[in-house]
């Protein structure tokens, strides 16, 4: 169409103005093979209203074209008018030849809608009538996998594999693989990992392959893939913690803080990051470092519980009970919320010789740690340092009906009850 080439030649070299005069003359006079191959085209141009509106003029001469209302529901879609797009493609009759790519396209606006039984319906109505396409295999792969139905998922992507490796840009080994690590199923993964690698080499499927090889305990292997995934995307953030993890488990502890610290340098917002080179910091007997990562941690989130433990551990060994409290009376943590820090303050305030408020939070971690043999221990011998043998006398009866041959829990009570004689 000489129009039509003359219309898209013009908005190509910015002849908008001329572009939109001969437009308007198309829309009012051009033949309809005219109007829906501008149509066409000005979509694919991302003229999204001026395309629409030559379809909806098409469609008032042509009302029951399917062709012409796929079109428009693509239109619709990508404008955003999802609602719009799909009461117009619900009017495709079953009998047109155009009933199944509508059925494709209203699926994925039933999937974004999180409608997936009506999605399936779509899908499954779809792939009886075109039994061959497996365009339809990889929609229900999609579907299936964001519902958590791996087996179905794996079915359908294992259809697609027999005739594509890849479809609509995706590497159908690396979604089965990612299908499979994600299960837990790290051995299997593995395997089509190694064939998506062998087909293309991506930074999220190397990623993916690192990963599920940590997971699986192949910590050499894990520490080959994201080192390469290092080399070739440094800024891959994702990676440094994982690598990190994977060079400690190989008790490789300096390569793992070293990459702790290039991390962090990519990401100084990863709190756990920082986290893990307070561990990796004190296993290497750099015991101010580590704090400092600890601190930095928690710096980021107040709320960090198990940072906020591990440095109480550290502080513990240290005999640091003042600053116990003081980490305690900072954090953003509160202490019905992770009782452990109940139970770390009552033993700082007995160690600081503080008694009334160690007695009120061994009273307050009691709720919680009832059943915890130590616990009960450090809680029982406190109370017979107080004086308080009644009390003493009712936890040592407990942790002698936990266990009832335990010979210094029955001489403890007979000493209790005796003194109460």
């Amino acid at each position: 169409m000489e129009r039509v080439n003359k219309i898209i030649n013009m908005l190509e070299n910015g002849q908008h103005n001329e572009a939109l005069t001969e437009y308007n003359d198309v829309l009012q006079n051009g033949m309809p093979d005219e109007k829906f191959l501008l149509g066409e085209e000005l979509y694919q141009y991302g003229f999204l209203e001026e395309a629409k509106s030559l379809i909806e003029n098409l469609l008032e001469t042509f009302p029951e074209e399917g062709e012409l209302l796929v079109l428009l529901g693509e239109i619709l879609v990508e404008a955003g008018e999802d609602e719009e797009a799909i009461l117009v493609l619900e009017k495709i009759s079953e009998y047109d030849a155009n009933f199944g790519q509508s059925l494709l396209l209203l699926a994925d606006l039933y999937q974004v809608q999180g409608l997936y039984e009506v999605c399936e319906r779509k899908l499954l109505k779809a792939k009886e009538l075109l039994p061959d396409e497996i365009i339809i295999d990889f929609a229900l792969g999609e579907l299936y996998s964001e519902q958590g139905e791996v087996t179905k998922a794996l079915e359908a992507y294992e259809k697609v594999l027999k005739e594509e490796n890849e479809i609509a840009g995706v590497n159908i080994d690396q979604r089965i693989a990612d299908l499979l690590s994600v299960s837990g199923m790290f051995e299997e993964a593995l395997v089509y990992y190694e064939k998506a690698m062998n087909e293309k080499l991506e930074i999220n499927t190397l990623f993916g392959y690192g990963f599920t090889a940590l997971q699986a305990g192949y910590y050499q292997t894990a520490i080959g893939k994201f080192t390469e995934l290092k080399e070739l995307d440094p800024e891959y953030h994702s990676l440094y913690l994982h690598l990190a993890l994977a060079y400690e488990r190989e008790g490789e502890l300096e390569n793992s803080l070293l990459t702790i610290q290039e991390g962090i340098k990519q990401d100084e917002f990863n709190k756990e990051l920082f986290f893990l080179g307070g561990k990796i910091a004190t296993q290497l007997g750099k015991a101010e470092a580590g704090e400092q990562y600890f601190r930095e941690a928690l710096a980021l989130d107040p709320g960090f519980i198990e940072a906020a433990l591990t440095l109480n551990k550290l502080f513990f060994l240290q005999e640091r009970y003042e600053d116990i409290i003081d980490l305690i009376t900072e954090l953003d943590i509160k202490e019905d919320e992770e009782p452990q820090l109940l139970w770390d303050a009552a033993v700082s305030y007995q160690k600081l010789e503080k008694f009334s408020y160690a007695l009120d939070k061994y009273e307050s971690a009691y709720t919680f740690f009832k059943k915890n043999e130590t616990f009960l221990q450090d809680y029982g011998y406190f109370l017979i340092e107080e004086g308080k043998s009644d009390r003493a006398a009712e936890i040592f009866k407990q942790l002698l009906n936990e266990d009832p041959t335990n010979g210094e829990y029955m001489d403890l009570l007979e000493r209790l009850t005796g003194l109460k004689d």
